[in-house]
């Protein structure tokens, strides 16, 4: 199918590559700077962790489980950043011949995204450092990245957006106001933030312009991948989430009720598919890009699927 004529907004792109310069930074120099984690605090603030609903813990265990969540929040990031990755190399072919403005931000979108790997590969060895053993992070991610980019690049596109929404909704309205929590791990995220600021615009103007290249049909057949990619998402969440509240009870210092185990599953589930699918999908900017890309009929479709995750 031949590439229909679609405006490149160049003036976008080199807002990007402006923040992207500005906002640089070095893992050691300016995230990490020699410092440990503080176990003594929380990682994820309640408005993300949720565990403020679960009532029956005391303070030490709503600490401790905030900071199991907070473990597998960053290992969430370094694990979809594989993806994210290599779609947006993939997506750099349509402009090597084109606007290399476009060209340079996406460049440093993927270099950036490379940084970001490596950070989480990086804390993630020190809070095992701090941490029992016995904690697992269960999906691989060259599988499952495998598995996703065998999907349009449109469903792709549009799952990457919700993400990198979410990633700036989580720091701006939740992280970022919230004094009590570990000072490095709070660090992490204002300069994760910091340059996924400019990923979430840029990927405003490459769904769109993936779009502009597929058909009626095509674009409908890419509406049913990202619902499953939305369903793939959510077995990953509902494996990951008992395997963290299992590594919470082991490792908590009391003994807790099947019940209330059985609560503290539903808990964190929910805590899950609000952050990494509810608080993407809803966001009022991924709304309007899907609203101007899709029918009404096929919005249905999305939110149909999306509503038996709702508890």
């Amino acid at each position: 199918m031949q590439l229909k004529d679609y405006h490149v907004d160049q003036a976008r792109y080199a807002k990007c590559i402006e923040v992207s310069k500005r906002v640089r930074w070095d893992i050691d120099e300016d995230v990490i700077r020699g410092r440990e984690f503080d176990f003594s605090q929380k990682f994820l603030p309640d408005g993300i962790s949720q565990v403020d609903r679960l009532d029956f813990l005391n303070e030490d265990e709503k600490r401790l489980l905030s900071q199991v969540q907070g473990r597998t929040y960053a290992n969430m990031f370094g694990f979809v950043e594989r993806f994210v990755t290599a779609k947006v190399l993939e997506t750099t072919r349509d402009h090597w011949l084109g606007d290399q403005t476009a060209l340079e931000a996406l460049i440093r979108f993927s270099d950036e995204e490379l940084k970001h790997q490596e950070l989480f590969r990086r804390i993630e060895a020190m809070m095992a450092k701090g941490m029992p053993d016995g904690y697992q992070f269960l999906p691989d991610p060259d599988t499952v990245a495998a598995a996703v980019l065998k999907c349009s690049s449109w469903a792709v596109l549009a799952l990457i957006l919700e993400i990198e929404l979410f990633t700036q909704e989580h720091y701006k309205q939740s992280i970022e106001p919230e004094i009590n929590l570990s000072e490095l791990y709070k660090d992490i995220f204002l300069f994760h933030w910091k340059e996924e600021t400019t990923h979430a615009m840029m990927d405003e103007l490459e769904w769109p312009r993936e779009d502009n290249k597929i058909s009626d049909e095509e674009r409908d057949q890419a509406v049913g991948e990202l619902i499953a990619l939305v369903a793939d998402v959510d077995g990953i969440l509902q494996n990951q989430s008992a395997a963290d509240v299992d590594y919470f009870a082991n490792v908590c210092d009391r003994s807790f009720s099947r019940d209330e185990i059985q609560k503290i599953k539903d808990g964190v589930l929910t805590a899950y598919r609000w952050q990494y699918i509810f608080s993407g999908v809803e966001h009022p900017r991924f709304q309007k890009l899907l609203v101007e890309l899709t029918s009404e009929n096929q919005r249905e479709r999305l939110n149909e699927a999306l509503k038996p995750l709702k508890f």
